[in-house]
């Protein structure tokens, strides 16, 4: 898949396609998935493919975020870094329902002066029934 620019690298990928109803670390194949990214400083942007999202009671919300971690099984250690906001208009304001399309969530795996190797998206979600349903990549910065 190529979008703006952006090529899919399945090596990158950071979940596949499929509706988050709660709050849950991201998975491909049914596997949580985590990124080693190295030991120096990494910038990259993920890319968000939202194809569907349920707001029907009004009150839904999924924050997807990236996570860092110095822990390859993040069971320790981790860090929130940037994320993207989807929600009903009710609770995050506007006038409009989230787009269908694709999003681009920026990030840096240097956190606070800290560079951590490892990343990870986590989707939290709130509401009567929170569902969004999107796939998910990294993609490195040229430096």
């Amino acid at each position: 898949m190529i979008s703006k620019g952006f090529t899919f690298d399945a090596e990158l990928e950071l979940k596949d396609s499929g509706a988050v109803t709660s709050s849950a670390a991201a998975q491909v194949g049914g596997v949580d998935r985590i990124l080693d990214l190295g030991v120096g400083r990494v910038d990259g942007r993920t890319i968000i493919n939202l194809t569907a999202f349920d707001a029907t009671t009004g009150d839904e919300r999924s924050q997807v975020t990236m996570q860092f971690s110095a822990s390859s099984t993040f069971a320790s250690g981790i860090v929130n870094g940037p994320s993207y906001g989807f929600g009903a208009f009710e609770v995050l304001g506007g006038s409009a329902d989230p787009p269908i399309g694709q999003y681009e969530l920026p990030w840096s795996n240097e956190v606070g002066g800290t560079i951590y190797r490892y990343c990870r998206i986590y989707t939290f979600g709130g509401g009567t029934s929170p569902s969004a349903t999107f796939s998910a990549y990294a993609v490195r910065q040229a430096a």
